[in-house]
Formats: C-alpha cells, structure tokens, sequence
C-alpha cells in the first residue's frame, strides 16, 4: 500500500556505525512519519517516549515504564526501544489492542525472523515502508528496514459486527 510517504535512500550511507551502538534504543521517529499517521489515527498516548522526544502530550518515559500503565482506549503512537525489550512492547500492544479496546499503532524494525514478530505483528495489519528510515539527529538511515504495524481492537475489525 503506497501511503504517499517520502522514502529514505536505501544504499547504506557513511557514519552507520551508531545505529549498530548500544548507546541508545530509543531512536526518535521521523517527524514527517508520524504526522501522516497522526493525520489517519489521531494519537492520544506515546507509551515509551523521553520528555524531549514524545510526539503526544499524554506519554510515558522510562521513569513511567508504560509497559505497566494502562492504554485503556487510546490510540497509540508505539516507537519502542529497539533492543531486547522489543518483545515486551509488542506483547504489551498486543494485550492492550485484546483486552484495552486500544488501537496501538508500532514502528518496529521488519525482522520477520523473530518470535516477537510472528507471535503479534503476523495478527494484525502490516505496512512495509520502502527504504530505510531516518531516525532523530543519525547521519545516516537505519540498517535494517521498518514496518508500521497496526493492532486495533477485535470490535473494530472488518467482519466484527457489534453484538445487537
């Protein structure tokens, strides 16, 4: 599905290297992303957000841990820190999209290898994005390619029909 995004260049650039560092997992959506989906979604909550970087007024940091908050009928901006604790964030997405009446919106690397991909994003809808995205201040586009995946509540999905 072409969304009308601009596409980053897809050739490795100079000066990867900090997106290969440890020395951070939370990477900064693009501005111009997150507004064409704010556009169609209307985000009320950004669950794992610094202060400097949260793209909602309503968010969590670090310090919040928004893995142990409610999204209890938000609709979600969900850029999780890409490191280890990515699995827990789609877990908690998912939980939230079941149980919450949430509709969770992820920007997740496309690593269709993982346990965390197959268990959650495979359920829901999945838009690959062409390229290789930009993150925050990096000189470079990020080595691997992204996805945006939506998980909306079962009530709102096509075939659903409200009990009468």
């Amino acid at each position: 599905m072409d969304l009308g995004f601009p596409t980053a260049d897809s050739r490795p650039a100079r000066g990867m290297s900090v997106h290969f560092s440890s020395r951070t997992d939370e990477w900064p959506t693009p501005r111009w992303l997150f507004d064409a989906l704010h556009r169609e979604f209307g985000f009320t909550l950004d669950p794992c957000s610094t202060h400097a970087n949260a793209k909602c007024p309503k968010h969590f940091t670090r310090v919040e841990d928004g893995l142990r908050q409610s999204w209890a009928d938000e609709t979600v901006w969900m850029n999780p820190p890409y490191g280890r604790e990515i699995g827990d964030w789609m877990a908690k997405a998912y939980q939230a999209a079941r149980d919450e009446q949430a509709t969770v919106v992820c920007l997740v690397p496309a690593r269709t290898d993982t346990k965390w991909w197959h268990d959650y994003a495979m359920k829901h809808e999945i838009r690959l994005l062409r390229g290789r995205l930009q993150f925050g201040d990096a000189t470079a586009s990020a080595p691997f390619p992204s996805a945006v995946v939506i998980m909306r509540p079962k009530t709102s999905r096509l075939g659903t029909m409200p009990a009468r």
